[in-house]
């Protein structure tokens, strides 16, 4: 059986190739990955207007069906981004191990970042 996260990227790659061929885009990296962040900042702001971010407007009831359709949007552009600055599944979850790996350590006080241990919290 195949990777749940192998899965995501294999599905992108043909959305990101199918996009590309019927509209015949033809970008650099780099705008690519500009468009991809100007996208997913759109998609992290319709999800902000989910979740009553605005102190000067009435609440009104979460949708969470919405919550999820704005999280997969931005999966959609952030594995995109991915694919476009060449990493696959397997890299993306190595560099994600050893990154939780160093936000734990910066907690515990053992990185060579300063400011995160977590013990010191409020002794300053």
């Amino acid at each position: 059986m195949k990777d749940r996260l192998d899965t995501i990227f294999e599905m992108q790659k043909k959305l990101n190739e199918d996009i590309i061929a019927r509209r015949n885009l033809c970008f650099s990296k780099e705008e690519w990955l500009q468009k991809q962040v100007l996208a997913m900042i759109s998609e992290l702001a319709e999800l902000l207007d989910e979740v009553n971010f605005k102190w000067w407007k009435n609440k009104r009831e979460l949708n969470d069906g919405y919550i999820r359709e704005e999280l997969t949007d931005i999966l959609h552009f952030f594995v995109s981004m991915c694919l476009f600055a060449g990493m696959d599944a397997a890299e993306l979850f190595d560099c994600y191990l050893k990154k939780n790996k160093e936000n734990f350590d910066r907690q515990n006080g053992l990185s060579q970042k300063q400011g995160y241990d977590a013990s010191k919290c409020g002794s300053e």
